[in-house]
């Protein structure tokens, strides 16, 4: 399925709605991800309407089956943020969970922030407490130059590379990645965050290169933060013990307001 932007640009997303599902979660994947690799591989599709939710993702501009575009400011945070509201709109519910991992992570920040009536629940994953500093501009031009590098071996560094091969295996548009990375966006605000009303989960793997879920989970009024024994950015998305601490949240049964 597919819908417009009031900016023109083409979502694609898929909205799987058991006929007896209890709620919705809506899903936003990470940079140079999409819904089917994020998500779907991944098992949180089954996983989730195995509880009988309603499951929503979608692929971020830039990414996967939706539009593209090569200009960054298409890729600014507000229209992102604004995606999910509208997205929210199209599939005619009121109130939705939102899960986003990674970049995702900070999309969903975003989109909470610009309008926290819409969100039962907020889950940022793969994030820690990095996501309250600003991005140097060094990280986004390294990145840049990874996903526009002619040769993928001349990247050194290991994390930028692992990137830039998850790009190339899932055929993404490196230009418009490049772009996406280049979008000249404001800092979160990041003072907002105690001010949100739902509760917050932070999920994170052990060895996560963005920070501690559980500090991060200190900046929310409602905050809760796990660590996942073990994990790394990508390992931690399709672990078992990550959608425990997912789904003992939503049920609200996590023991701790930070837990490690």
């Amino acid at each position: 399925m597919d819908f417009s932007t009031t900016d023109g640009f083409r979502l694609a997303f898929d909205d799987r709605a058991p006929a007896d599902y209890d709620r919705a979660i809506l899903l936003i994947h990470g940079f140079a991800s999409n819904r089917n690799e994020g998500w779907k591989r991944t098992g949180w599709y089954a996983a989730l309407e195995r509880r009988r939710f309603r499951v929503i993702a979608l692929d971020q501009r830039g990414h996967g089956e939706s539009g593209k575009s090569h200009d960054p400011d298409a890729y600014l945070r507000a229209n992102l943020a604004r995606d999910i509201v509208e997205l929210i709109d199209h599939v005619g519910i009121n109130r939705v969970d939102l899960f986003g991992y990674s970049m995702g992570a900070r999309t969903a920040a975003a989109a909470a922030l610009a309008a926290p009536e819409r969100f039962s629940n907020l889950i940022l994953g793969g994030v820690g407490h990095k996501l309250l500093e600003e991005r140097s501009p060094m990280a986004t031009n390294l990145m840049v130059d990874a996903m526009l590098a002619e040769d993928p071996d001349t990247i050194t560094e290991p994390f930028l590379k692992s990137f830039r091969q998850f790009a190339d295996e899932q055929g993404e548009d490196r230009q418009a990645l490049a772009a996406f990375t280049q979008a000249a966006n404001p800092p979160l605000d990041v003072a907002g965050f105690a001010a949100l009303p739902m509760p917050v989960l932070a999920v994170a793997g052990e060895r996560e290169t963005n920070g501690d879920p559980v500090e991060l989970a200190q900046a929310f009024a409602h905050g809760h933060g796990v660590v996942v024994p073990g994990c790394d950015h990508f390992s931690a998305i399709p672990h078992a013990l990550t959608k425990a601490a997912v789904f003992d949240f939503i049920d609200g049964v996590l023991d701790d307001p930070w837990t490690r």
